[in-house]
């Protein structure tokens, strides 16, 4: 089994807003069983068949059989990536500005030092 987590079908899975609120659901709420999970979407059981099945593709959710009900879990270790990814942007833009700004400041110590 590949643990690498493809980023652009991770992004891909989570650009639909359907399956946005599905991870964001199981986020708050924990497990889910499928049928509860559909509740709020008012979509065949198809549809959000395939939903789900774009996320456990993505890696994002893993389905498990409890007695009668097909369950539905993050499998938040596949988040790490993402948020590794996340984090080395974060960290790129945070430097780029504050190197912005230093700039920005020595700019105009030199207006305010031409203008006295």
């Amino acid at each position: 089994m590949n643990t690498q987590t493809n980023l652009p079908e991770v992004f891909g899975a989570l650009a639909d807003p359907t399956r946005f609120a599905i991870v964001e659901r199981l986020l708050k709420e924990g497990d889910l069983p499928v049928g509860q999970l559909a509740e709020p979407f008012k979509m065949s059981a198809p549809a959000i068949s395939r939903h789900i099945k774009l996320l456990e593709n993505a890696g994002l959710i893993e389905r498990r059989i409890e007695k009668q009900w097909r369950v539905c879990a993050l499998k938040k270790d596949r988040f790490a990536d993402l948020h590794q990814w996340i984090e080395r942007y974060r960290t790129f833009w945070n430097t780029s500005f504050d190197r912005l700004e230093a700039l920005l400041d020595k700019q105009q110590g030199e207006e305010d030092d031409s203008s006295r």
